[in-house]
């Protein structure tokens, strides 16, 4: 009797193991069946290494290299977004792979659609669990190159809403005082912050009047949270002209709303600047 319990019980693990042999096997079959591009947007992208044309590691902080590290994110809908590894948003835009799984390539757009770049890199691994590809830093020397390493990870793409506000030009559509009411956008009190606004990937900004006349420039920040803007206001030469933060009310793919108050020293006064989506090209 305990011989026949022993014969059952090892009949059990047998099949027990097979099973899960057997969902292994499928799990594999399924990526092997996935195309170049399924592959790619299977999973998020973390820059893990580099190499340069001698096959020597290459340190992600080198100047070489640098530029490409990052969380990449391949959507299904062929769109892209990478940040870098401190998850500031870098770089948004399309994306495509040939259907032989041999190069891969993005397109970086401004906030209006226009086009930052085009740039075809060639794919020299890409599986379930590592995409690697080869940069050609020099356009006049093919012999320079570097091989960015990228391992799949489970980072989440950030939520703070920087993806949202890169991705189209803003108008300013409205605004509101404390009560609620609205305020005429010429109103002294809030004419300053009307106009048209481009905040682009790469942490940079610029704020047209509703004359298309340039009004600001420089860089973008959002807090992690999601919850405050910052604008840092640059002339021509790089210095500081001002720092701006406010609290982000909405920020949706179709309004972009934040309150404003003029006077740290009486919070109790503020303006809800409205803006909407819009197509206008940047100037």
């Amino acid at each position: 009797m305990n011989t026949l319990k022993k014969l059952v019980y090892l009949l059990a693990a047998f099949l027990l193991s097979a099973a899960f042999t057997s969902c292994s096997d499928n799990d594999d079959t399924v990526m092997e069946q996935m195309t170049p591009s399924e592959l790619l947007s299977s999973t998020p992208w973390e820059t893990t290494g580099a190499k340069d044309k001698n096959g020597q590691t290459v340190s992600l902080n080198d100047p070489s290299v640098n530029g490409f590290v990052g969380f990449a994110y391949f959507k299904g809908d062929g769109n892209f977004a990478i940040y870098g590894l401190n998850d500031i948003l870098r770089s948004r835009g399309t994306w495509s792979v040939d259907s032989q799984g041999k190069t891969r390539t993005i397109t970086a757009l401004n906030p209006d659609g226009t086009s930052i770049f085009t740039r075809v890199v060639d794919i020299l691994v890409l599986n379930a669990n590592e995409f690697t590809y080869r940069i050609h830093t020099n356009p006049s020397d093919p012999s320079v190159y570097y091989d960015i390493i990228h391992t799949k990870t489970a980072h989440a793409e950030p939520s703070n809403g920087q993806l949202t506000l890169a991705s189209t030009p803003w108008e300013t559509t409205g605004a509101k005082n404390k009560d609620g009411n609205p305020v005429a956008l010429t109103d002294s009190s809030v004419s300053g912050y009307v106009g048209y606004s481009y905040f682009k990937a790469n942490g940079t900004f610029t704020i047209y009047g509703l004359n298309n006349v340039l009004r600001s420039q420089g860089t973008w920040s959002i807090s992690p949270d999601g919850k405050k803007r910052t604008l840092t206001g640059l002339d021509a030469n790089g210095n500081v002209t001002f720092t701006r933060t406010v609290d982000i009310l909405t920020l949706n793919s179709s309004e972009f709303t934040y309150r404003i108050t003029p006077d740290a020293g009486n919070p109790s006064v503020f303006y809800d600047i409205i803006h909407t989506k819009v197509g206008h090209l940047e100037p």
